[in-house]
């Protein structure tokens, strides 16, 4: 309603209502409201001016369906060798940050995805979903065949984790047998004679890690015990206060496949008034955050995950534009303090 005298309220519903204000063609409002170079700066100010004294918000729906762009990437973290994990593992929560941050940074939303693999087709079905402008997968779980059947036909998909010559699917992520290698090498280079591996081989990129260590063993004259521990907190708590029983007395070396097994395997053996490292010499994978801050400060293989995350995002752009990208394999670092 309008009061006596006074002019009637315009409402601007659509494109074409402010584009009746503005005095240009509904195209031209549209590009504008794009940020569409063509579009000369003094129309554009004065299109955007209108929009936002009538509080115009352009349908976002109807925009994607004519780019047939749905400014969402997928984050999938895929749970297949150890189902019981969660998304407060500190990995997954750093790596998850840093690719956040980089894809806001350039304008798209996050779909995070939390997987229990049921069928060999979980991940086509993702992407088929018509969600998703790209996925970008936190590790490979045990679920390669999975990923290169759906990789063959869907291009914008980038995963980090471990690379095998041939592979269909694009991968980011560290030489995890060199890691291996350099932490078998630093333990018996400082006179570790009895070694012993923590981690759950089910997994491709922890099976390399084992690969490489035990190689570098076998080079050296020794072998590897292999102490089987899963990556779920609850079960890895059980599986660690068994082996530490083990490990006292028997082993001087340890290498556990990440820095979370690592890091309560100092706690446990701690418990047992095991002297780390003049006994037990400990060595662990990631270099978290929270590794320069155990007692003793962890010794540990660094995978850095910044740079890794920026290399995913952008190989992940690059292909959503149409770009053939090759894996990328960062070289692993050992960063050495207390504990070894």
């Amino acid at each position: 309603m309008t009061g006596e005298g006074q002019a009637p309220v315009v409402r601007v519903r659509n494109l074409v209502d402010l584009a009746r204000l503005a005095g240009v063609s509904a195209g031209t409002v549209s590009r504008a409201l794009a940020g569409n170079p063509l579009v000369n700066v003094q129309t554009r100010e004065k299109i955007e001016a209108i929009a936002r004294e009538h509080d115009f918000r352009p349908n976002q729906m109807a925009s994607r369906l004519r780019t047939k762009r749905t400014g969402l990437i997928g984050v999938v973290i895929p749970l297949g060798h150890e189902r019981r994990q969660h998304l407060s593992d500190p990995f997954f929560m750093t790596m998850l940050g840093q690719l956040a941050d980089l894809i806001t940074e350039n304008g798209y939303d996050i779909l995070l995805s939390r997987v229990i693999p049921e069928s060999p087709d979980w991940l086509t079905r993702i992407v088929e979903s018509g969600m998703l402008d790209g996925v970008l997968m936190i590790g490979q779980s045990d679920q390669f065949d999975a990923i290169e059947q759906t990789a063959g036909r869907y291009r914008p998909l980038v995963a980090w984790g471990h690379h095998r010559a041939g592979q269909v699917h694009c991968t980011v992520g560290m030489d995890n047998a060199a890691g291996g290698r350099l932490a078998a090498e630093h333990l018996i280079g400082r006179g570790a004679r009895r070694l012993a591996f923590l981690g759950d081989v089910g997994a491709p990129e922890i099976a390399a890690r084992h690969a490489g260590f035990a190689a570098a063993a076998v080079s050296a004259g020794l072998r590897v015990a292999l102490l089987p521990t899963h990556l779920a907190v609850d079960e890895m708590e059980a599986d660690i206060s068994h082996h530490a029983g083990l490990i006292d007395g028997q082993f001087d070396g340890v290498f556990a496949a990440s820095d979370m097994i690592a890091m309560r395997t100092l706690r446990a053996l701690a418990d047992r008034a095991v002297a780390v490292p003049d006994r037990v010499a400990v060595v662990g994978f990631d270099d978290l955050p929270l590794a320069s801050q155990t007692v003793p400060r962890l010794t540990t293989v660094r995978q850095d995950i910044a740079p890794g995350a920026a290399a995913m995002v952008d190989t992940l752009f690059r292909r959503m534009a149409g770009a053939d990208t090759p894996s990328t394999i960062m070289q692993p670092t050992l960063i050495v303090r207390d504990s070894a």
